[in-house]
């Protein structure tokens, strides 16, 4: 299934509490069980402004409909080519 990153431009994101990331987190499962197994997060990276999250899914189109239930940006959506690591170049 392809991988995509998704880059969520949510102000003041990197100061949010533990208790509003749990928030966040949970909003979004709960939209991913309401849209079924043909989509699935992997993990977010929280920096800045922004959040940068990594999914699984059959579209963009499906990425773009969770991010409209659950209420949060999906300002920009690519699809992933490679993986590389330290160990590519090995």
């Amino acid at each position: 299934m392809p991988k995509f990153i998704i880059e969520r431009e949510i102000p003041n994101v990197g100061s949010f509490s533990p208790e509003e990331l749990k928030q966040a987190s949970k909003t979004s499962n709960e939209i991913l069980c309401r849209l079924g197994t043909d989509i699935q997060w992997i993990h977010s990276y929280v920096a800045g402004d922004k959040m940068y999250c990594i999914y699984m899914a059959p579209s963009e189109e499906l990425i773009r409909e969770h991010a409209k239930l659950g209420g949060f940006p999906a300002n920009k959506i690519t699809r992933i080519g490679s993986i590389i690591d330290p160990a590519t170049g090995e």
